[in-house]
């Protein structure tokens, strides 16, 4: 009887993935990315597969001789070292599009909430001081007669424009390349796009290219009626430059679901008036998150039937 693939589920993954794995692999579990090198050395050259959420290093890689696949919970890999993985020929996959649409909902949830502090009405409403003392502020920012521009049209990204597309605003966007398939106006640089919208929302990938890129000029660039909404990640502000333009007016109001340094925010961020802020919850439904886990048990399935799985990510050694 052939030896089922023994799969090391690394870290705080979803449970689901161990349930779609059971019964067809040998599963192996330890509590964190570092615990492979802890494993039993007879244990670890017998690891093949790998599920994690989040961190998976070179270190963690070479502990593993005989890792054919490591399948990563989301759609960002940036935890994983792929490079270290490709010069071993290491399958590397991800969990896109089952995402797209709950993260896009999301970015136009906190644009709205941004610009008409819903929340803030909410708890206006929830703490008796419509009664009390009459109606709610007017919001000074609106989205009717916006600029958006869109800071990565990847699957996400145009998923977005899809939806803001409803609401009679202008778009533009701004990648390494234009998409000639987008239906927008392309910026070939993100200050240049900057300096011709007033909503400004990123949703790039973390990698050395993106790092800091929303920065003091860009921020200026936007200007006093700017709006920043970031679902991408939060490597990509320079957090200090935000601060520092919410604070003097450079720019009207951010909305932001990731950050530098998560689970920390920044407290000059918090006690910003002008902010809306949410803890890194842009796919984390039920359903998505679900799907997510899916895929990661599928990436992994379809590798061991039939050596393709169904997400690689472009950096890996398969396509």
């Amino acid at each position: 009887m052939q030896e089922k693939p023994k799969v090391l589920i690394v870290g705080k993954v979803r449970e689901r993935v161990a349930e779609q794995l059971e019964g067809a692999v040998e599963l192996v579990r330890c509590p964190t990315a570092l615990a492979p090198g802890k494993l039993a050395p007879g244990i670890a050259e017998g690891i093949q597969g790998v599920a994690v959420s989040g961190s998976f290093d070179a270190d963690a890689i070479g502990c593993l001789p005989n890792l054919q696949i490591i399948a990563s919970f989301g759609v960002g890999y940036d935890g994983v070292d792929v490079g270290a993985a490709a010069a071993r020929g290491i399958v590397v996959t991800n969990t896109p599009d089952v995402l797209n649409d709950e993260v896009a909902d999301t970015a136009i949830a906190l644009l709205l909430n941004t610009v008409r502090r819903f929340p803030e009405a909410e708890a206006w409403l929830r703490e008796g001081r419509w009664e009390r003392t009459g109606a709610f502020p007017l919001s000074k920012l609106s989205l009717r007669g916006r600029s958006v521009g869109i800071y990565g049209l990847g699957r996400i990204g145009l998923a977005i424009a899809r939806r803001l597309e409803g609401f009679g605003v202008s778009i533009s966007y701004h990648t390494r390349s234009r998409r000639a398939e987008a239906p927008y106006d392309y910026h070939p640089t993100l200050i240049g796009m900057a300096e011709a919208v007033d909503t400004l929302i990123a949703i790039v990938p973390k990698t050395p290219e993106t790092y800091k890129t929303i920065n003091a000029d860009v921020l200026a660039a936007l200007g006093p009626n700017g709006v920043l909404i970031n679902v991408g990640r939060g490597w990509t502000v320079d957090e200090d430059a935000l601060t520092a333009a919410l604070v003097s007016g450079t720019i009207a109001a951010a909305g932001l679901d990731v950050f530098q340094d998560e689970p920390h925010v920044p407290g000059a961020l918090l006690a910003a008036p002008n902010t809306s802020l949410l803890p890194h919850v842009a796919s984390a439904s039920v359903a998505t998150r679900d799907a997510m886990a899916d895929l990661v048990a599928g990436n992994l399935l379809t590798w061991f039937r039939s050596g393709r799985p169904l997400m690689p990510v472009p950096e890996t050694p398969v396509r």
